[in-house]
């Protein structure tokens, strides 16, 4: 990968961008890390497109993906497209079921109801892509929430995370492999067992941490991304972080020495 695809995952500062001058200092700071690319969020600090434009202008910032409201890509779809044109934001990501799927016949349905917004973002040049998180591996008749969505929305793109498919019980690396062709938008996000309770090792669980400083074996995640055509690696640390701003320089730096050209 080149360092010009690495992004950052704007819901993981949305502690830091509730005002427009917090938008402008966070923007500024990742642009002193190297970051070339963000993910939009709907976290962001309500302000006209052009104004948002203009920042990630001035910081030389690509606004390569977006993650909106649930609700609004599949309510308020014409608005969407509206506001991602103004910002030249071609790729966007339903973040996560809005809705309760708790049977096959549902999820089919659900999958269905993704794959019509999915063909209207399309017709203006957007790609809707799927973010995962562990939930869709619950199991609907012997296959998971995730591979009924993909086999029943073939409009679909998918943008894998690699935290949520560990944490769920999935592979990172056949996901990718699988959605090859269909996944330009790459979530990474390294996942290891540790608590703030030291006094026994039970106390462990999985946490979410920085690139390279957990167990998800990157050499092949990555290879398996390159192979698979992935545009876009947007970095998240989104809990389980004191501070982002010191994780994701350092994710970025373990990327960058290890991995990009």
């Amino acid at each position: 990968m080149k360092k010009s695809q690495i992004a950052a995952q704007l819901y993981s500062f949305r502690d830091f961008i509730k005002t427009p001058e917090g938008v402008e200092e966070t923007f500024q700071r990742l642009h002193e890390m190297g970051y070339q690319a963000v993910q939009l969020s709907s976290s962001l600090a309500k302000m006209p497109e052009e104004k948002l434009a203009e920042l990630l202008e001035r910081y030389s910032l690509t606004p390569c993906s977006s993650h909106e409201s649930a609700p609004d890509i599949v309510d308020k779809t014409a608005e969407v497209i509206a506001k991602l044109k103004k910002l030249n934001c071609s790729h966007l990501a339903y973040p996560g079921p809005h809705v309760n799927v708790t049977g096959r016949e549902e999820a089919v349905a659900f999958a269905r109801i993704l794959n019509e917004r999915a063909k209207e973002f399309a017709s203006c040049g957007i790609t809707l892509a799927y973010h995962n998180h562990h939930v869709e591996f619950k199991r609907f008749n012997g296959k998971t929430l995730l591979e009924i969505l993909y086999e029943n929305a073939p409009l679909l793109d998918g943008e894998i995370d690699t935290y949520w498919v560990q944490y769920g019980g999935g592979n990172p690396v056949e996901w990718i492999e699988k959605l090859a062709g269909k996944l330009h938008v790459l979530h990474v996000k390294d996942y290891t067992v540790d608590s703030k309770d030291r006094s026994s090792l039970w106390n462990g669980k999985p946490v979410m941490t920085s690139i390279g400083s957990g167990n998800l074996d990157w050499k092949k995640i990555f290879a398996a991304a390159k192979a698979s055509s992935v545009e876009w690696y947007v970095v998240e640390h989104d809990a389980d972080v004191d501070d982002p701003f010191e994780s994701f320089a350092k994710s970025f730096r373990f990327i960058c020495e290890n991995f990009a050209e």
